[in-house]
């Protein structure tokens, strides 16, 4: 049995890993000044940053069923016999419902998962669901694979203002900080699926510092031989790279290292300026 890997466009997995593995992809859709636009195809991070800091409106949708249905047919009529489709917490966003509807009508057996999670800390379970599923295992194993490493995965984000969170109504328990917010830069995690509030600090510098701290931490606690990492940044490509390569020696038995900038649809929430690490141990 061949099973083919889906997830949508907030894993923000490479082209060049997507091609290679055989992933397929559903874009999450963002509008902007009132035109609809596929993330990833017709919009990039960097006009959505450039609309934030203009204040023209920015919002995001889900998928249509049919877009999921779309690739799921593809992976089947390609010689898919089983597909693992994994999307982003739904806590977050309604996507895991078009994706649990179209598997519905699909031609071959969906098993939809939802990662609790985003971004590579996504992607990297996505990669590793993908590579036992290239070595033959069952559809039952790979689904187990990704549920594994996303639970395993740690997220925690700096973001410059909590204004776009609040505005798209996924601050959380965040919104305890909001009150305060002038005063303070946040730091945020990712527990069971929604943001959560973990420290407050008085300046940026001090709060990516203390992301680096909690980054090596994670790293630490999970006890892996070997462990991956993704820095995710929104226009802020410089403070990312810096931040990847102070980690880099802290790390034990890091595999993977990236700098991945946060799409179109995750950057419309928390704004330029914001950095992220997503700690993913290979369990």
């Amino acid at each position: 049995m061949a099973t083919a890997l889906v997830t949508d466009s907030t894993a923000y997995l490479s082209p060049e890993l997507v091609t290679a593995r055989g992933i397929g992809v559903v874009p999450l859709h963002v509008v902007v000044g009132g035109q609809d636009r596929r993330e990833g195809v017709d919009i990039g991070a960097g006009e959505v940053a450039e609309a934030l800091r203009s204040f023209r409106p920015v919002s995001t949708s889900r998928p249509a069923p049919q877009a999921f249905l779309d690739v799921y047919r593809g992976l089947a009529e390609g010689g898919a016999d089983a597909i693992v489709s994994v999307h982003i917490s739904a806590d977050m966003s309604s996507t895991i419902g078009s994706a649990q509807l179209a598997a519905q009508h699909a031609p071959v057996p969906v098993t939809v998962v939802d990662s609790r999670s985003m971004g590579m800390a996504m992607g990297y379970a996505v990669l590793a669901g993908a590579e036992v599923a290239a070595g033959g295992a069952s559809v039952q194993d790979v689904a187990e694979v990704v549920r594994r490493r996303c639970e395993a995965a740690t997220v925690v984000f700096y973001v410059d203002t909590l204004e776009h969170l609040r505005r798209g109504g996924r601050i959380g328990k965040a919104n305890a900080l909001l009150g305060s917010a002038l005063a303070i830069k946040p730091i945020l995690g990712l527990t069971e699926g929604s943001i959560v509030p973990l420290e407050r600090v008085r300046t940026s510098s001090r709060a990516i510092s203390r992301l680096e701290d909690l980054a090596v931490e994670a790293a630490t606690a999970s006890g892996a031989e070997s462990v991956d990492i993704a820095v995710h940044h929104l226009d802020s490509a410089e403070r990312a790279d810096r931040l990847a390569e102070r980690l880099r020696p802290r790390v034990h038995g890091l595999a993977d290292l990236s700098v991945v900038e946060l799409g179109a649809v995750v950057g419309a929430h928390v704004g330029p300026g914001t950095l992220a690490i997503a700690v993913s141990p290979q369990v």
